[in-house]
């Protein structure tokens, strides 16, 4: 029988990047919550023209710091709501 000694290294930290995303503010009238639209440019795959294509993600801004037409950067984070997953950094 083999005897099993406990080690005592630390492994090392896995450091995770997340997603970010800067748009413009579209809505702030929930509380608590902005309504950001991030626009990309996205290539046709037939007519190899570029294409502007947005999205509406919905982020926590704790304080309603941001009002419409600002510039906002927002961050991945853990799912706060139902449609909530980003978090407001700048």
């Amino acid at each position: 029988m083999k005897k099993t000694i406990p080690t005592t290294e630390k492994k090392p930290e896995i450091k995770v990047t997340r997603q970010t995303y800067t748009g413009v503010v579209t809505s702030d009238k929930m509380k608590d919550t902005t309504v950001v639209r991030v626009e990309r440019f996205v290539k046709h795959e037939k007519y190899q023209k570029f294409i502007k294509k947005s999205t509406k993600l919905m982020a926590s801004d704790i304080g309603n710091t941001k009002k419409i037409g600002d510039t906002a950067t927002i961050e991945g984070c853990r799912p706060i709501s139902k449609n909530k997953s980003f978090k407001v950094i700048a």
